[in-house]
């Protein structure tokens, strides 16, 4: 009996990528580092000025020597810098900007607390590749909502009222007056309660089928003294209450839902004859090979953990994934009896559309 050749191996190549690895492996654990720094507020007592490890246990009430290999961790990860002279550790301006001001544009550690949510669920999607089953949004740990929330605030604090709302047609307009409006799969309500803040003549309901996530944005519109014209009640997005609303926007969950058409029609529906859908997806383009980059590879991650499960758990299972791509939302969208549609504007991680009736 033959065996099959041994492969020949570019000892070069495999060195190359033994060091992705290491920087892949860092990355992972890094994770469990930065939720930690942001829970116990390391990285805003760092950004006050440089500290010793002592100094910042003393700051922070935590443990020194825990401390010191926290700092350690972050420094080689660069996300921290120490100064080896007065064996200090600091932020940069920069660093800070990112890792310490929750109302930056460029905030992080959501992000890292939403990964670290989605990756407690990987024990059961790794069944779930055996058996096609599902798994609702509502069944994630807790640092998946949290997270989700302040990893998406950010970028729409930064674009949402500046260049989003005005790339629409007439919509800014209508805010300013006094406009109806729905927030269906609002979550915590952080985009409802920015639109709120901006236009105060306007009306925003809050719509998600997630109980806890809208008891959490309830509280957020009472402490921010919105609640006299901010309501959120739970509602799957097939099935929100209200008619004539002036807009309609879908946050980043479009392609989360089990029967997107469904929900577009449902939209339709509840729009006013001359109001706007807005549809705000993750940046994507269509073919899988223009999506072969880091953008693309945090997107496809959390759609196996998070979108692909939560829609296949739904009536019908469409799956749109997170790299949906225009040419597939344009199609759900049209499908569901839109007659227009177009890009309305786009950031480098999301792909802000446009539906009229």
């Amino acid at each position: 009996m033959s065996t099959p050749p041994t492969p020949t191996i570019d000892m070069d190549k495999l060195n190359a990528f033994i060091g992705q690895f290491v920087t892949d492996l860092g990355a992972a654990v890094h994770t469990g580092m930065v939720v930690i720094g942001e829970k116990l507020g390391l990285y805003k007592a760092l950004a006050k000025g440089p500290v010793t490890p002592a100094e910042l246990a003393a700051k922070t009430q935590t443990d020194e020597r825990y401390l010191r290999e926290w700092l350690s961790s972050q420094a080689a990860g660069g996300y921290i810098t120490f100064d080896p002279a007065s064996n200090k550790f600091s932020l940069s301006p920069e660093q800070a900007f990112a890792l310490a001001q929750e109302d930056s544009p460029a905030y992080l550690p959501g992000a890292f607390e939403l990964a670290l949510g989605s990756l407690a669920a990987v024990p059961r999607i790794a069944e779930s590749f055996r058996t096609g089953a599902g798994m609702g949004w509502h069944e994630h740990d807790d640092g998946v909502f949290h997270g989700c929330e302040k990893f998406f605030r950010p970028g729409y604090a930064a674009n949402l009222v500046t260049s989003w709302i005005p790339a629409l047609h007439d919509v800014k307009d209508k805010l300013e007056k006094g406009a109806r409006v729905a927030d269906v799969g609002c979550g915590k309500g952080a985009s409802t309660l920015l639109m709120a803040k901006a236009f105060p003549k306007s009306r925003f309901f809050g719509f998600d089928y997630h109980d806890k996530s809208i008891e959490g944005a309830r509280e957020s519109a009472r402490r921010d003294g919105l609640a006299d014209r901010v309501t959120f009640e739970v509602a799957k997005a097939k099935e929100f209450p209200g008619k004539d609303y002036d807009f309609v926007a879908v946050f980043d969950c479009l392609h989360d839902m089990g029967d997107p058409v469904g929900a577009a029609a449902h939209v339709l529906q509840a729009l006013a004859n001359d109001g706007t859908w807005m549809i705000v997806e993750p940046y994507a383009n269509d073919q899988l090979k223009d999506n072969l980059n880091p953008v693309g590879r945090v997107y496809y991650s959390f759609s196996t953990l998070l979108c692909t499960p939560c829609s296949r758990s739904q009536e019908v299972g469409l799956c749109l994934g997170a790299q949906a791509g225009e040419t597939n939302i344009r199609k759900v969208v049209t499908s569901a009896g839109f007659s227009r549609f177009r890009r309305a504007t786009e950031t480098p991680f999301n792909i802000v559309y446009e539906a009229r009736p």
